[in-house]
């Protein structure tokens, strides 16, 4: 039985091809790392401790303090959440008020909850 060359190179490139699908695979995340902090729960978790950190606070508290003192808060999980930094907390604070309407600031936030 004489096999062609063409045959030769196409059971190659079928068994290279099969490992190079399976090298893939292997390196994809396949669980959720513990630390993620970008999951439903660990958002509202975020939610939850800015509501906390805004009714401790006046009213008039400004964004950058509002990062301040929900980083300083004792609920506030430095290990969970290591990469929260401002830009994090304005985009925490935008999504808050698309969802609820009639909230347009940390103000209304204040007076609302």
């Amino acid at each position: 039985m004489d096999i062609s060359l063409s045959t030769w190179m196409l059971i190659f490139f079928v068994i290279f091809l099969i490992l190079s699908v399976w090298k893939i695979y292997a390196f994809l995340p396949n669980k959720q790392l513990k630390d993620d902090d970008t999951t439903k729960d660990s958002q509202d978790e975020l939610v939850s401790l800015m509501i906390k950190v805004i009714k401790k606070n006046s009213a008039d508290i400004d964004a950058k303090t509002l990062y301040i003192k929900m980083t300083e808060d004792e609920d506030f999980d430095n290990e969970h959440f290591w990469r929260f930094n401002h830009n994090r907390l304005n985009q925490l604070l935008k999504r808050y008020y698309t969802e609820n309407k009639g909230i347009n600031s940390i103000k209304d936030i204040y007076e609302k909850n």
